[in-house]
């Protein structure tokens, strides 16, 4: 058994009155205005210059948007290498400063070899006034030296006896100092190298706070 197709019934859009006389025509036979007055066209040029403008206004914001946010997904990817860039530059110009610290110290260390002993003097004066006999040990220094040295004890109010060790192994500013109650060194190796220890430690505790490099989440458009 097959269905029929429901039929449709058909429509009249032109409507007549008693008289026979048109009271709504049908859209196909309704007439096409073919001529516009100038008011009725500068205010068409009008309408149709601000829908222009609106479209172009929101095509361009829709494409800013699609912009800025391709921006933030390149940030956003490159932060971590961005990051590890700054930690590396950190890194070498601290390193490239406490090269250059090495080169001006040892320069003056050479010139200057007894100038860490006297701020150890100049400083340890009390603690070695009592005593009745200092030992120093030096590297291999010349008499001249030597006399400066004791000219520097005794003007740190040491009246004692001093007593000079060589030890030709010790860098030239290298010192050892020992008195009845306490001793004290100084090597520029080993100072350069706690130096070194205390940067590196700074710069790895530096690397879990390093500046935020990701951007914001959201970003404003053009206004």
């Amino acid at each position: 058994m097959t269905h029929q197709p429901l039929s449709t019934p058909f429509a009249f859009d032109t409507e007549f009155d008693a008289a026979g006389v048109v009271v709504n025509a049908a859209a196909a036979f309704r007439p096409i205005k073919r001529a516009y007055g100038p008011a009725e066209v500068e205010a068409m040029v009008a309408q149709a210059r601000l829908d222009a403008r609106n479209e172009a206004l929101s095509e361009i914001d829709s494409i800013q948007t699609m912009a800025l946010s391709a921006i933030a997904q390149a940030l956003t990817a490159a932060a971590p290498a961005l990051a590890q860039i700054a930690q590396q530059h950190r890194q070498q110009a601290a390193e490239l400063a406490l090269t250059a610290a090495r080169v001006v110290c040892a320069t003056a260390l050479d010139r200057y070899p007894e100038a860490p002993l006297q701020a150890a003097l100049e400083a340890l004066g009390q603690e070695i006034d009592a005593s009745p006999r200092l030992v120093i040990r030096t590297g291999d220094l010349t008499d001249a030296t030597h006399a400066r040295i004791q000219q520097l004890c005794a003007d740190a109010g040491f009246s004692g006896i001093v007593a000079f060790r060589t030890d030709p192994t010790m860098a030239a500013a290298a010192f050892q100092l020992e008195w009845s109650d306490g001793r004290a060194a100084f090597d520029p190796d080993e100072a350069f190298a706690r130096m070194s220890d205390a940067l590196n430690s700074a710069l790895a505790a530096e690397a879990g706070h390093a500046e935020n490099l990701t951007p914001e989440p959201t970003m404003e458009g053009r206004p």
